[in-house]
């Protein structure tokens, strides 16, 4: 054997007793089994207190505390939340004046507005794509084109514009239409586009330029509610993977060039897989001074409604 050659003997391993070592898991923590009939604050308090469980808490507790101190509560939604039929959920949040602001990118509009409408939204892609006829609905396009324009001339943004026909026109469905219902609950209600990811943008009736106008009067719109986040404000965003992150971001730098305190609030991303930009924009980057961010991943359809209802036992 060469005079280098290490051998080891396990024998003179050191160990030490279980009890002085340290436990990321404790049976104290656990989940509680339930009874039948067991309330929902029931469920809540069941929860066991380990990974993202004790993070949905802290947002439930964040989104309470900032409706009692009159903070901003911001919902920005990608579309997918309304095709997931959740606009019962946010319409009684708004109701009960819990979320003070909603922000939908351009695709998120035209769902809600067609759930006015008609009541049904969301059409099947593929088919649509073999013969040119996807996205080219007559009514979507004059209606919500239309209401851009009008926009520009009365000096409000696309949210408000959008709404304002909803309720003009008496849409049949329209008491199910977050638009129509911030309207109504006075909830600043904000859309934000991007010129060529819209079905609407392929029709002769849109107008790039108006579009631009009236989403720049909601960006606006926007800075000033989130200028107002410090101090126990929160902000949600739900599905939306690129636009609202980007526009959230640019929108506290902008309060923040101005001279607001934007720190200390709680920033939430909510959605079914891990994205690059809400995780940076919205969750790290912005509390990176002050405040929380968190990230909770799970299916729309499910955590919102235990988000919505969590909050209601509380408030």
């Amino acid at each position: 054997m060469p005079a280098d050659k290490i051998k080891i003997n396990l024998d003179k391993l050191k160990t030490y007793p279980i009890s002085k070592r340290r436990c990321k898991v404790r049976h104290e923590d656990f989940a509680k089994p339930l009874s039948k009939g067991a309330s929902f604050s029931d469920f809540y308090d069941s929860l066991p207190n380990i990974l993202a469980a004790p993070d949905f808490k802290s947002i439930v507790e964040a989104i309470v505390s900032a409706h009692n101190k009159k903070k901003p509560v911001i919902f920005m939604m990608g579309a997918h939340v309304i095709k997931c039929g959740l606009n019962p959920i946010i319409i009684e949040l708004m109701k009960k004046k819990i979320i003070t602001a909603i922000s939908l990118n351009g695709a998120g509009a035209i769902h809600d507005f067609e759930i006015a409408l008609i009541g049904r939204t969301s059409e099947e892609v593929p088919d649509g794509l073999e013969d040119g006829s996807f996205g080219m609905a007559k009514e979507t396009a004059l209606y919500i084109n239309g209401a851009l324009e009008e926009a520009v001339e009365k000096d409000i943004g696309a949210g408000r514009a959008i709404a304002e026909v909803i309720d003009d026109q008496k849409l049949s469905f329209r008491n199910h239409s977050l638009l129509y219902n911030a309207l109504k609950e006075d909830v600043l209600a904000t859309v934000h586009i991007a010129i060529g990811t819209d079905i609407i943008h392929q029709h002769p009736s849109f107008d790039a330029g108006a579009a631009g106008e009236a989403s720049l009067k909601d960006f606006h719109s926007l800075i000033e509610e989130i200028a107002a986040l410090g101090d126990g404000g929160v902000a949600l965003n739900i599905g939306s993977s690129v636009i609202l992150p980007e526009v959230f971001l640019k929108a506290i730098n902008v309060a923040r060039n101005l001279g607001y305190k934007v720190k200390d609030f709680t920033a939430c991303n909510f959605d079914m897989i891990h994205h690059y930009r809400p995780y940076q924009n919205v969750v790290t980057r912005p509390v990176h001074s002050g405040g929380k961010g968190y990230s909770i991943i799970g299916h729309h359809e499910i955590m919102l409604p235990l988000l919505g209802q969590a909050v209601i036992e509380k408030i």
